[in-house]
């Protein structure tokens, strides 16, 4: 999912690059309200498990990679302005130390992971036990959902960015549906993955969860 270098135009890069820079500009005054010494500590934890497992890519077709996201996981356990700290974090450094991803698609890098893939988990997760009830069974089910659709639709809106750019050898008419399916079937991993770890937390450190371990 991390886009390189030259696969963007001149035009998506900048407005994705305006839209992941505009957000965190916009969240950064409630983001220093959050910043306890306990959340920073679970923030550092969080961050480098995340890091570690994001390392792990399998190369699609088209010049891109599939990899866990990480997205729902942090949304769920550090809030939605913590998570996206989180993966901007993660992402950053790949980016400048590793050459994981491009410095000038950092941009929509960030705006596909640190905003789509925290809010849309984080979203689905307080959607499902909203509705169903704040309970074991429906936190495991929201954080599955959470983990399957953050995935899903942060690697749509990757296909829909190299698609678009006229730099890339491929439309929207292929890179999206590979992008789609190859990150939904990745999804069912990482769903799995984001409800043991969330049912985990939720059982041994609930009072490190945000909201108290409330949903």
């Amino acid at each position: 999912m991390h886009i390189p270098d030259g696969f963007l135009d001149v035009t998506t890069a900048t407005i994705t690059y305006l839209l992941a820079v505009g957000y965190g500009i916009a969240i950064g005054r409630k983001l220093k309200a959050l910043l306890t010494p306990e959340r920073v500590s679970l923030l550092i934890v969080l961050s480098a498990a995340i890091f570690v497992a994001q390392m792990l890519d399998w190369p699609i077709p088209g010049g891109t990679s599939l990899h866990f996201l990480g997205g729902a996981l942090a949304g769920v356990l550090l809030g939605p302005l913590l998570g996206f700290m989180s993966l901007t974090l993660v992402v950053t450094v790949q980016t400048l130390v590793f050459h994981d991803g491009g410095i000038t698609t950092l941009g929509a890098n960030l705006l596909n992971m640190a905003v789509i893939g925290v809010l849309i988990g984080y979203g689905a997760f307080k959607l499902t036990t909203k509705l169903i009830g704040d309970n074991r069974a429906s936190r495991f089910l929201g954080a599955f959902l959470g983990g399957w659709l953050s995935i899903t639709l942060a690697g749509l809106a990757c296909g829909l960015e190299i698609g678009l750019s006229p730099s890339f050898g491929f439309y929207v008419d292929i890179t999206v549906p590979i992008m789609v399916s190859w990150h939904a079937l990745l999804g069912v991993v990482e769903g799995v993955i984001t409800a043991l770890v969330v049912n985990y937390v939720y059982t041994k450190l609930s009072m490190v969860v945000y909201g108290g371990g409330r949903s």
